[in-house]
C-alpha cells in the first residue's frame, strides 16, 4: 500500500463543515499552520495558484473538509460557481516512525502531561523532526489532485491547504490524522506504552461522529428521501409471553400506552410533513391521560386512567369526548369558568351581534365565558383563543358537541343538531 494511499487504512477520518469566509483575518495564527501554508507555497511551481486560492478560501468557496489519514479532500467552488473535487496527499509515517515517536512523547514528562491535557506541545513536534520524523509537511510533503485536470497546485488544492491551516489553528491533533493516527488511538497507545499493565488497555472503536459525516454533504453522496407518511399508525407489540411480569409493571397497560404513543408519533409525523414547526403544546400529566384515554383501553386501564386525571369514570367520559373535538384546547374550555371582561368581552358581544339578524337572535343568559341558551338547552363557551365552543345539555350535563369556530352563530348550529357528535362509549 503506497504511503499515500489511505482508502483501506485502519484509522477513521473526519470532517468539518464549511468555514465562514475568512475576510480581514491571517488564515494561519498557530506556528503549525504557517508550516503548513508554508510548505505549500514551497511546493506550488505558480504563485499565481496560491493567490487564488488564497481568494478562494477567503471569499468561502471551499466545502465541508475531510481528513483522513494520507488525504485531506474538499470540494471547492470557483467565483463563476462551478465546483471541483480537490485533493492533498501527504505520505503517512511508518509504523516505526510511529513507534519512535511514541517513545520522544512517553520519554519526556512534559510532553506526556500536556498530551494527556489533549495539548500537542510544539517541542515535541521539534524534537521528533530532530529525530528524523516530521509530523509537518516539508518540501514536496503536499502532493495535489484536482478534477479541474491541472498537473501541479492549482487555486482550488490552494483554497484548500488555506483552510486546513485554519483548522490546524483550532486542533493541531489534525496533524497526527493525516500522518496516519487518530488522536484518541495515539493516546491510547501512549497508555500502553506508559503504564505496568498495558494488557488491560482497549483503544476506543473506530467510527465517525454523525454530525461531522453529515457535514460531509458535498463529497459524500446524498442520504435517501425520507419516507411518506404511512397509511396508519404501527401496531404496537404483544406484551402477552406468558411469562409474569416484573413487580409493579402492568403489561395491559403498557400495551396500551405503546399503541397510543404510536398514534401520537403519527401525528407528529403527519405534522412535520406539512411543515408545521411546533406540532402541540405541552402536556400536563392529567391531560395526557384524556388523551391516553381516547383509544379502546381495558376496564382496569380505564379506572387507572379516570384516577390519574382527577375525573372519575364519568368526568373522564366527557373529557374525552372534549379532546376528540379540539384536544387540549378543547379540554381547557371544558374546564374553565371563568370571567370575560374589558376588550374579550365587547368583542365577544360584537361577534354575537354580528352573527344573526336582531329578530333570529336567541337570548342569551351570560355566566362568565358561557354564553346558555335555556330554552334549547344548548350553550356556547369562548375559548381563549377567540374561538367558540358549542355545549349541548344531555341528562342535566354539559357535553361538547363540536370543534370550536370563530363564528358563533356556526358553533351554535352544531350544539343544536342532533346526532352531530355520536353519543362517545365508555373510554
Amino acid at each position: 500500500m503506497s504511503r499515500y494511499d489511505d482508502e483501506h487504512g485502519r484509522d477513521a477520518g473526519r470532517t468539518f463543515a464549511a468555514l465562514p469566509p475568512a475576510r480581514g483575518r491571517a488564515f494561519a495564527r498557530s506556528w503549525w499552520g504557517r508550516a503548513w501554508l508554508r510548505a505549500l507555497e514551497d511546493a506550488a511551481l505558480e504563485a499565481a495558484a496560491v493567490r487564488s486560492g488564497r481568494r478562494l478560501a477567503r471569499a468561502g468557496g471551499v466545502g465541508a473538509v475531510t481528513v483522513r489519514p494520507g488525504r485531506v479532500t474538499a470540494v471547492v467552488r470557483d467565483p463563476e460557481g462551478a465546483a471541483h473535487r480537490a485533493d492533498v496527499l501527504l505520505p503517512r509515517l511508518s509504523d516505526e516512525e510511529w513507534a519512535r515517536f511514541a517513545d520522544l512523547a512517553v520519554r519526556q514528562a512534559g510532553h506526556m502531561a500536556a498530551l494527556l491535557e489533549q495539548e500537542l506541545p510544539p517541542h515535541l513536534l521539534e524534537d521528533a523532526a530532530v529525530a528524523g520524523i516530521d509530523l509537518l509537511p516539508g518540501l514536496g510533503d503536499l502532493d495535489p489532485a484536482c478534477d479541474c485536470g491541472a498537473w501541479d497546485h492549482c487555486g482550488h488544492t490552494a483554497a484548500l491547504c488555506h483552510q486546513v491551516a485554519r483548522l490546524l489553528d483550532e486542533d493541531p491533533f489534525l496533524l497526527l490524522l493525516v500522518r496516519g493516527r487518530d488522536k484518541d488511538a495515539f493516546l491510547a497507545e501512549l497508555h500502553v506504552r506508559g503504564t505496568a499493565e498495558p494488557s488491560g488497555v482497549t483503544p476506543p472503536a473506530a467510527g465517525v461522529d454523525a454530525a461531522e459525516a453529515w457535514a460531509a454533504a458535498g463529497i459524500l453522496p446524498p442520504p435517501p428521501e425520507l419516507p411518506g407518511l404511512p397509511v396508519a399508525p404501527g401496531a404496537p407489540p404483544s406484551f402477552a409471553t406468558g411469562v409474569p411480569a416484573a413487580p409493579g409493571v402492568d403489561p395491559a397497560a403498557l400495551e396500551h400506552l405503546a399503541g397510543r404513543t404510536a398514534v401520537e408519533a403519527y401525528r407528529l409525523l403527519a405534522a412535520a410533513l406539512r411543515g408545521e414547526t411546533r406540532a402541540g403544546a405541552d402536556l400536563t400529566a392529567a391531560q395526557d391521560a384524556v388523551r391516553l384515554a381516547c383509544g379502546p383501553a381495558p376496564a382496569a386501564v380505564t379506572e387507572r386512567l379516570a384516577m390519574g386525571s382527577g375525573r372519575g369514570h364519568d368526568g373522564l367520559v366527557t373529557a374525552v369526548r372534549a379532546w376528540r373535538t379540539g384536544g387540549a384546547a378543547a379540554l381547557a374550555v371544558l374546564d374553565e369558568d371563568r370571567e370575560v371582561e374589558g376588550v374579550a368581552l365587547a368583542r365577544a358581544r360584537a361577534a354575537l351581534e354580528a352573527a344573526w339578524e336582531a329578530d333570529e337572535r336567541p337570548v342569551f343568559h351570560r355566566s362568565g365565558n358561557r354564553w346558555t341558551v335555556p330554552e334549547e338547552g344548548v350553550q356556547l363557551r369562548l375559548g381563549r383563543e377567540g374561538r367558540w365552543w358549542p355545549y349541548r345539555d344531555e341528562g342535566g350535563r354539559w357535553v361538547p358537541a363540536g370543534g370550536g369556530d370563530p363564528d358563533p352563530a356556526t358553533a351554535l348550529a352544531s350544539a343544536r343538531l342532533e346526532g352531530e357528535v355520536p353519543a362517545p362509549q365508555a373510554p
